[in-house]
């Protein structure tokens, strides 16, 4: 267990059945993705990977794990375990994402309203020109146009 994160993979069997002849081990993590480690293997100098115990657990970065222990510490919590880390990371990323959508929702109804702000309530309608006979025209023809 590594930051109250279990792992495991079959390839340390043997490393935990000598467990108390062993010297201490190199383990390296991505802090981008928590959901596996890489443990040194002495003997063949090679690192082994080492996915969650319960792969169905998200993966997390290392800021939402130590915000979510975080929070959890704030709301009282003095025992935090690994299935309250990934449900507080996924309260978390629920109301990020709720937020965003509802901002986003937010800019896309005021830039559809903005174009209200320049023009008055009730537009005009323009003004006809009348001919010679007093009908209405909306386009004169021109008087003199030139051919090619």
């Amino acid at each position: 267990m590594i930051d109250r994160v279990a792992y495991y993979a079959n390839s340390l069997s043997p490393w935990i059945a000598a467990r108390d002849r062993s010297d201490k081990f190199l383990i390296r993590h991505d802090p981008r993705d928590l959901s596996r480690i890489w443990v040194l293997d002495p003997q063949r100098n090679i690192y082994i990977e080492v996915p969650y115990r319960t792969l169905s657990n998200p993966a997390v970065t290392i800021w939402e794990h130590r915000a979510a222990i975080r929070q959890l510490r704030v709301s009282g919590r003095t025992k935090v375990d690994e299935a309250a880390i990934f449900k507080t990371v996924e309260q978390m990323r629920a109301i990020v994402d709720n937020a965003a959508t509802r901002s986003r929702a937010a800019r896309r109804s005021k830039a559809r309203r903005t174009h209200f702000a320049d023009k008055p309530p009730q537009l005009a309608l323009p003004k006809v020109a009348k001919d010679e006979t007093g009908t209405n025209e909306l386009a004169r023809p021109f008087d003199d146009i030139e051919e090619w």
